[in-house]
C-alpha cells in the first residue's frame, strides 16, 4: 500500500496475507526498493516457525525485483499475478481494503507509527470471521502453526 499523498510518495506499507487462516501482516518501509522490500520478508518470516511460508504471490511492483533473493535465502516459492488482476490476489486486496478503515487512501504513511499500525493489524487479526467458523485469523493461525512445530 502505497503513501498516495501528503509529504512522500515514497513510503509504504508492505502487507502479507497468510491464505489459509486469514492471518494479516504489515511492515512500514521508508521506499519502494527492493533492498527494503528484502529486509521487510525477512523480518515477517523470521517471526514465524521455518516452514510457516511456502510461497508468495505478488503483484509486478518493482518492489519484487528481489524475488530471486527472497526464493534463494527463504526457501519461498514467488509467483507473480498477471497484470491488472487484481482478483488473482484476492485475500490480500480484501485484507488491505480492512486497513484502509484505519489508514484511508491517500492518508500519508511517514505520518503513521509503527505502534499504529500495529494495532490496526492486531484489531483485523482478531476479528471473527464467518470463513474460519466465527474464530478469528489469530485463532485459526495459532491452531495451524501448533501442529508445525
Amino acid at each position: 500500500m502505497v503513501s498516495s499523498r501528503g509529504k512522500s510518495k515514497t513510503c509504504a506499507a508492505t502487507t502479507f496475507i497468510e491464505r489459509k487462516t486469514r492471518l494479516y501482516m504489515a511492515l512500514k518501509m521508508p521506499d519502494r526498493t527492493a533492498h527494503s522490500m528484502e529486509v521487510a520478508f525477512g523480518v515477517v518470516l523470521s517471526q514465524y516457525p521455518l516452514c510457516t511460508f511456502g510461497t508468495a504471490t505478488t503483484d509486478r511492483g518493482k518492489e519484487f525485483a528481489c524475488y530471486a533473493y527472497l526464493e534463494a535465502v527463504h526457501n519461498v516459492k514467488v509467483y507473480f499475478a498477471d497484470p491488472y488482476s487484481f482478483w488473482q490476489r484476492g485475500s490480500n486486496e480484501n485484507a488491505n481494503g480492512f486497513l484502509r478503515d484505519f489508514f484511508p487512501k491517500g492518508h500519508d504513511f511517514t505520518s503513521v507509527t509503527d505502534g499504529q499500525l500495529a494495532d490496526a493489524i492486531r484489531l483485523i487479526n482478531n476479528r471473527p470471521r464467518k470463513c474460519l467458523g466465527w474464530r478469528s485469523a489469530h485463532e485459526a493461525f495459532m491452531e495451524e502453526v501448533s501442529h508445525l512445530v
